[in-house]
C-alpha cells in the first residue's frame, strides 16, 4: 500500500538551499483492482472512461533577520530552527505568481515568555516563492497580516497576489481583511496542497529541532469536520458511477484542461512523486446531467477538495473549501454496494488517496466538461 509522500527537493531550507531527499513514494496495487460501476438507484453496464481529449535568537520572536533572496552557493550546515526563510527561484518571472497559499497560525513552540509562537508561511503552488517569520503571540491581528505580505511583495520584488488560499476557518476573519485591504482575493480552500505538504515537512525538520518546541503541544487551531449537509440543487446530477482511468488518462485529462479550456483543476503530480506506472488504475467518480456545463460551471467555483464513500451510511461526500461537506449522493445499501464502496476507497487508499471527479453529458460519453484530480490529505501536524 502505498503512503503520501512528495518532491522535497522542491523545498528550501532557511538557507535557500534546497533539502536532500528523505523518503520515497512506494509502489501501489500490487495487483490490478476492479472496481464495478454503479449509478444512483439506476443499474449501468460496466463502464470505463476514456480520455477525451530565514535568523532569531533562540527562544526570541522580537528580532529577525531575512535571508537574501536571491540563491546563493552556501556550504552544507545543519538547519537553524529559528531562522527564517524568503526565497524566490531566480528563473521564475515574478509576474507570473499571481495565486498565493497562506497559513498564519500559532506553532509548538514556546518564546521567552513561556507563550506560544506564531508563524506566517507563504509560498505558490509551484513553490517559486517560499517565505516564513515568526511573530510573537501579542501583535496577531489584520494589520500585522496586511504589512506583512506587502512587506513579502517588497523583500523578494513580486507583485500584489490576484488570489491567497488558506485552509483554517479559524482564520477567515484576520485573512479575509487584510486581503481585501490589498484588494486580494482570499479563497478558503484545502486544495493548498504544497503549502500543506510543506508545513509537514517543517514541522519533521525545523519546529521539533527548535529549542522552545513543546512535545505534544497541540495545535491551537484545529480542522473542522462538519456533519454533511443537503446538496444545493444546482449541484445536483442525474446519474454516477464509480469508475477509474489508466494514470496515463489521467494526466492526459488534465493537460486537456487549458487547451480544450474545460473547467476543473489539477494537482502539482512532480511535487507528490507519485511512484506510479502508467497502467495504474486511478479511481474516480463520473457524474452526468443534461445540464453538464452549467454544473461544471459551479462546481468549479467550490473548490473541489475529495470525494468519500461513508460505507455506514451509504452515502457519497463532497468536500469543498474548507469545512463544507455535501451529501453527494445516496445508494441503496446491499451488500453488493457495500462491497464496491469500500472497493472504491481501498483503490483511493492504495494510490495514497488520490482520486478525480469527471463531470460528463452521458456516462457512455468519452468526453468531460469537467475534471478534478483530487487528494484525501491527512491535516497537518500543526
Amino acid at each position: 500500500m502505498a503512503t503520501l509522500s512528495f518532491n522535497p527537493t522542491r523545498f528550501r531550507n532557511q538557507t535557500g538551499k534546497p533539502h536532500k531527499t528523505f523518503s520515497k513514494f512506494t509502489s501501489f496495487f500490487s495487483k490490478r483492482t476492479k472496481i464495478s460501476h454503479k449509478t444512483s438507484a439506476i443499474s449501468t453496464n460496466s463502464l470505463q472512461i476514456q480520455p477525451a481529449c530565514p535568523n532569531l535568537k533562540p527562544y526570541s520572536v522580537s528580532e529577525s533577520s531575512v535571508s537574501s533572496p536571491v540563491e546563493t552557493e552556501i556550504d552544507d550546515e545543519q538547519d537553524d530552527p529559528t531562522a527564517e526563510l524568503s526565497y524566490l527561484d531566480q528563473e521564475v518571472n515574478p509576474e507570473s505568481i499571481s495565486e498565493w497559499e497562506l497559513d498564519f497560525c500559532s506553532r509548538p513552540i514556546l518564546d521567552i515568555r513561556g507563550k506560544k509562537v506564531w508563524e506566517l508561511v507563504v509560498c505558490d503552488s509551484s513553490l517559486s516563492l517560499q517565505y516564513t517569520k515568526y511573530f510573537p503571540n501579542n501583535v496577531i491581528n489584520s494589520i500585522t497580516l496586511k504589512n506583512a505580505i506587502a512587506a513579502i511583495c517588497d523583500d523578494l520584488g513580486v507583485p500584489l497576489p490576484e488570489k491567497i488560499r488558506y485552509f483554517r476557518s479559524q482564520m477567515q476573519t484576520i485573512i479575509t481583511k487584510a486581503c481585501k485591504e490589498l484588494g486580494i482575493k482570499s479563497v478558503p480552500s484545502k486544495r493548498c496542497l504544497s503549502l500543506l505538504l510543506w508545513l509537514e515537512e517543517r514541522y519533521d525538520t525545523i519546529y521539533t529541532q527548535h529549542p522552545g518546541f513543546q512535545k505534544g503541544l497541540k495545535p491551537l487551531l484545529a480542522l473542522d469536520n462538519p456533519f454533511p449537509m443537503d446538496l444545493p440543487d444546482n449541484l445536483f446530477g442525474e446519474k454516477w458511477a464509480f469508475v477509474q482511468l489508466p494514470y496515463s488518462a489521467v494526466q492526459e485529462e488534465l493537460s486537456s484542461l487549458e487547451e480544450r479550456r474545460a473547467f476543473g483543476s489539477s494537482l502539482d503530480l512532480d511535487l507528490l512523486a507519485l511512484d506510479i506506472g502508467d497502467k495504474t488504475l486511478i479511481p474516480g467518480l463520473a457524474v452526468a446531467s443534461s445540464r453538464a456545463k452549467p454544473l461544471a460551471a459551479w462546481m468549479n467555483g467550490l473548490e473541489v477538495c475529495s470525494i468519500e464513500a461513508d460505507i455506514a451510511r451509504a452515502s457519497l461526500i463532497l468536500s469543498v473549501g474548507i469545512s463544507t461537506r455535501y451529501v453527494y449522493a445516496m445508494y441503496k445499501k446491499t451488500p453488493a454496494a457495500t462491497r464496491e464502496a469500500e472497493a472504491w476507497e481501498a483503490a483511493k487508499a492504495a494510490c495514497g488517496g488520490l482520486h478525480f471527479l469527471a463531470i460528463q453529458e452521458d456516462l457512455e460519453s468519452d468526453d468531460c466538461v469537467g475534471f478534478w484530480l483530487l487528494l484525501d490529505l491527512p491535516p497537518p501536524p500543526v
